[in-house]
């Protein structure tokens, strides 16, 4: 079992500093590689989806979040207001009230719907002390989020589609979700009182859940404050179960924003709202990711992908030169040269590293990289080239292979 508190120090992929704050993590550069690259693949997904990107304040006024509903329903969870100007502000603790305003802006035909609308962006909720922890319990988040504005004929087609974009994504990062959860209302919570809007919501996921053949479980109590929700969970080393991933139907806010579209027949009709996370939070996800592979990511998530080990000082040149040429390909390589200790020492501490390309006189004089496998196997010297292409092709791929089987053989 992996601690991804500890791993990840050990790594050096992120840290925190009293300073800074309790549930406030920084990332170190190792740390930031996987975050960036795990955001441009979430967002290359949903432009692939039809996804458009935005951008919005982390902070708004409180009006906003009475409109939303978030003051009355989350208001525990927030951060105090701060009076400025007479006004007061609030550092979101969501993004789906500044994508419904986003909406609201700009006149809508039915022929635009389903319009959806991404954003990797920031949200902070204001945490206990005693419950925050490494990456999963912060302060600070950066979510994964997307709106899809749609009518309600398009809602279930629109909510398994993003189903199957979960599980592409879980695919890519080598996990796998412990159960989906349809989680509704229960007694003692603060919901949105509409017993009319919750049937219909709860309704539709449940025919999404039941046509896509998924198990599920029903859980009360743990739906968001305006509507039910798709809950798809995963669990931990120490068998902790979590939410990652949601799908969630949503009537409340596009009626509280006033939200509408101009329909086939010429009159103003109520947009559903389906809030839609890959991955939840960042943060969260990093977490899941650390203590799932033990720090042996996927080839094309990985902080470094290379190890570039020339066997002496005489092939530092060939090896500064293979690592300019990874870069080039859009490759994170490193060279670990003998001042960094004898090869063997070396290759060990590159452990975690999916490909250690080791130069030495040979492949020096013939332009060839001897490669060795994060999985133990050696390779016969390739031209370098060739190497090249096929980690590229392997990472460009998203694939949790680090060779293909026919060039293995």
């Amino acid at each position: 079992m992996h601690d991804h508190r500890q791993l990840g120090r050990e790594l050096g992929l992120f840290d925190t500093d009293p300073l800074i704050g309790a549930g406030l993590p920084y990332w170190l550069p190792d740390g930031a590689a996987i975050r960036h690259t795990l955001e441009e693949y979430i967002r290359g997904a949903e432009r692939r989806a039809g996804y458009r990107h935005v951008y919005s304040p982390v902070l708004g006024k409180r009006e906003l979040y009475e409109i939303s509903g978030h003051w009355a329903h989350y208001s525990d969870d927030m951060f105090p207001p701060m009076d400025l100007g007479g006004e007061q502000f609030v550092l979101r603790p969501s993004l789906c009230p500044h994508h419904a305003v986003i909406f609201r802006s700009r006149a809508h035909s039915y022929r635009e719907l389903p319009l959806r609308m991404a954003e990797l962006g920031g949200m902070y909720r204001s945490e206990l002390s005693g419950v925050l922890g490494g990456l999963t319990r912060v302060r600070a988040i950066q979510l994964n989020d997307a709106h899809i504005f749609c009518t309600l004929d398009q809602v279930a087609q629109e909510a398994r589609g993003a189903l199957e974009m979960i599980r592409r994504a879980y695919e890519a990062l080598g996990i796998a979700p412990s159960r989906y959860r349809l989680s509704l209302p229960g007694p003692g919570g603060k919901y949105v009182a509409a017993p009319e809007k919750w049937e219909r919501s709860t309704a539709l996921l449940t025919e999404v859940l039941d046509g896509s053949g998924l198990p599920y479980e029903a859980a009360e109590g743990e739906a968001a404050f305006y509507g039910p929700k798709i809950d798809v969970q995963v669990t931990d080393g120490a068998g902790r179960e979590f939410t990652l991933s949601t799908v969630q139907v949503d009537f409340h806010q596009p009626e509280r924003f006033g939200l509408q579209y101009i329909g086939a027949d010429g009159a103003k009709h109520r947009p559903v709202m389906i809030h839609r996370s890959i991955i939840g939070s960042v943060e969260r996800a990093v977490a899941h990711l650390i203590e799932e592979h033990g720090g042996a990511f996927p080839a094309w998530l990985a902080p470094t992908q290379v190890a570039v080990l020339p066997i002496s000082d005489a092939e530092l040149p060939n090896a500064d030169a293979f690592a300019r040429r990874c870069a080039e390909a859009g490759l994170r390589a490193e060279v670990r040269g003998p001042a960094s200790g004898t090869l063997g020492a070396r290759i060990r501490e590159a452990r975690l590293v999916p490909y250690q390309a080791v130069i030495g006189a040979k492949e020096a004089v013939d332009d060839r990289v001897a490669l060795r496998l994060r999985d133990g196997r050696r390779l016969e010297p390739l031209p370098s080239e060739d190497v090249l292409a096929r980690i590229g092709a392997l990472v460009d791929t998203h694939s949790t292979e680090v060779w293909d089987q026919a060039a293995a053989a």
